[in-house]
């Protein structure tokens, strides 16, 4: 499984790159700070909403903690996409939020 460390993501955001973020975490965790311009589908509902997504663009998968971040990225993996989970989820996010 692919990651990548939330310094790195918080980097190439700051840098300009057009990252393609995707928070698995519940409604009201994601009421209470995201990311700016993450999309958010909760992982209850990634296997029903897979088709929103393109497997020749790459993501990067973020919660709380990179626990059901590791999980949609090993889901979406074996079904072709190219994802990465983003280490230490929110909890070791220091970058924006609104």
């Amino acid at each position: 499984m692919k990651t990548i460390t939330t310094v790195e993501v918080q980097e190439k955001l700051a840098a300009g790159e057009k990252l393609n973020l995707i928070d698995v975490r519940e409604v009201e965790e994601v009421e209470a700070d995201k990311i700016p311009g993450i999309t958010h589908i909760p992982l209850g509902l990634l296997e029903f909403r897979m088709n929103e997504l393109d497997k020749k663009v790459p993501y990067i998968m973020v919660c709380r903690s990179g626990g059901r971040s590791g999980q949609a990225t090993a889901f979406l993996e074996q079904q072709g996409f190219d994802v990465a989970n983003m280490n230490g989820g929110m909890l070791n996010w220091t970058g924006e939020v609104e």
